[in-house]
Order: structure tokens, then sequence, then C-alpha cells
């Protein structure tokens, strides 16, 4: 059983991207599953700090990106409701040079008022580079 409420299509969410950081940074999303998503972000000059690693805000931009895209599609209403950050964290566990980076986003909480989401990220390798969490809360509009 899925936990999206919306319908939420690849070409859809890449869509979002456009003229966005998700954009600038090469995000994009590659799948859906029934209670999870997932997207890459390219390691290359967009998103590695001077010395050539993987930038740890590169990471946080789109474990946030996924928490927050993820927080909107699990909502029941979006003309009556929205999702906004409360807090994220980020553990760098692995640095990364080159290729691609994965994350996976998967809910850790859905309460009607606020969400907590975990974000993993692996690299080319499936191993993992970042282990993030983000907590949104539902707001009416």
């Amino acid at each position: 059983m899925s936990i999206w409420k919306q319908n939420p299509t690849l070409d859809g969410l890449n869509a979002l991207n456009h003229n966005t950081m998700g954009a600038a940074i090469g995000l994009e999303f590659t799948e859906i599953g029934p209670d999870f998503m997932e997207a890459t972000m390219p390691v290359d000059h967009r998103t590695v700090q001077p010395m050539g690693l993987l930038h740890g805000g590169a990471s946080v931009a789109l474990a946030e990106t996924l928490g927050s895209v993820a927080g909107v599609l699990v909502l029941e209403d979006t003309q009556r409701q929205a999702v906004v950050g409360v807090e994220i964290n980020a553990n760098h566990l692995r640095s990364v040079r080159k290729g691609k980076v994965t994350g996976r986003v998967s809910p850790i909480r859905l309460g009607r008022k606020i969400q907590v989401w975990r974000i993993v990220i692996r690299d080319d390798q499936d191993r993992q580079v970042c282990e993030s969490r983000l907590t949104t809360m539902v707001i009416d509009i």
C-alpha cells in the first residue's frame, strides 16, 4: 500500500526542479516506491568543495529536497496544506570524489502536524556516505 496521497510521476517530480537549486546541482528524481522515493545528484564542479570532495551542503540540499517533496506528496489536500522545514541534520560518513550519489527518503513518522523523514545517501558502489533526518511541519495555507 502506498503512502502517497498525490499521484507522483518521475516526469512531474523532475518538472518541479525547473529553475530551482535542484536543477542547478543536477538533481534528478529516479524512482518512486510505495513508501520511498529516490533522486540522484552528480559529484562534479557544481557539488564539490574546494578540496574536490562532495560538499556537505550539496548532500543536505539533496536530502532536504527529497524530504520536502515527500512531505507534500503525503498531504491530503495540497490546496489547504503545505509543509515547512523545521530541522535538518546530516552525518557525513564517507567522502566522494566522482560519479553520482543517490538519496532515498522514507518516513519515520507521518503525523497530522509533524513529519520526520530519513534520507540515506549512497555512492556508486552502494556505500552509505550520508545519513540525514528532516523534520517538517504541516501548516494550513
